[in-house]
């Protein structure tokens, strides 16, 4: 894939719609486009969207083994409401045992590296497995998530995976976000109404004060710009 090619998807669909970027990318890629899923509120958002656009799109979310209980039941209930293909990936049992034998239990607490070492082994090697017969991928990244992902786009390289990463809400709000929740009556994570804004794992996650980040909930005993598990790391703009 060379640059020139995701500038003319991003020149090709300048003015489209999230709905409109879905159907673009199912007419380009195909069978060879997943959705990856977290079930939070972009997720749940565009998993309502593909539903409505192409439903024969594979879905597919990774089960880390420490999310929340909610989480799991808004799974079972978005897999009722949605008959779609929809694949959940764990982590590799051996490398689990491994890492907790050599680490400990909650060993993301201790650095940087101990997190990023269970986020690797838990969400990116599953990731990847998930991602093996496809060339492009749907994600629900927005530009006003995170300090990290401030100049994401509705198409870009990712470098890490060899794929096509299509974002089709990067440039929503949390307003426009909101109103299609209630105007089409999505399904979300009800930890949402207690302050958890992102929510990942039941270890990693905490709800969000008054004045806080968006991302703040999410290992909040690290800096900002270390707030990433590997699955969407992205080059940072230049000042």
């Amino acid at each position: 894939m060379t640059p020139d090619k995701i500038q003319k998807y991003l020149a090709a669909t300048q003015d489209f719609t999230p709905e409109q970027i879905i159907k673009f990318a199912h007419k380009e890629f195909g069978a060879r486009v997943t959705f990856a899923s977290s079930l939070g509120e972009e997720d749940q958002v565009i998993t309502d969207m593909i539903a409505q656009i192409a439903p024969e799109v594979e879905i597919f979310t990774l089960d880390t083994g420490r999310l929340f209980q909610e989480t799991y039941e808004l799974l079972a209930k978005t897999q009722k409401r949605y008959p779609m293909p929809f694949i959940v990936y764990y982590p590799d049992t051996e490398a689990v045992e491994d890492m907790v034998r050599n680490h400990g239990i909650n060993l993301f607490y201790e650095s940087v590296e101990n997190r990023k070492l269970c986020c690797g082994i838990r969400k990116v090697e599953p990731l990847k497995r998930a991602l093996k017969k496809f060339d492009a991928w749907i994600c629900g990244l927005r530009r006003g998530q995170a300090v990290t992902r401030d100049n994401v786009e509705t198409f870009e390289w990712d470098e890490a995976n060899g794929k096509i990463k299509i974002n089709p809400l990067a440039h929503w709000g949390l307003k426009e976000l909101r109103e299609y929740i209630t105007t089409h009556k999505v399904d979300v994570n009800p930890l949402h109404a207690k302050g958890f804004i992102s929510i990942g794992c039941a270890s990693c996650t905490r709800a969000v004060k008054p004045g806080e980040d968006i991302r703040a909930g999410r290992w909040w005993w690290e800096n900002p710009e270390h707030k990433e598990c590997g699955l969407h790391n992205r080059p940072r703009r230049e000042a």
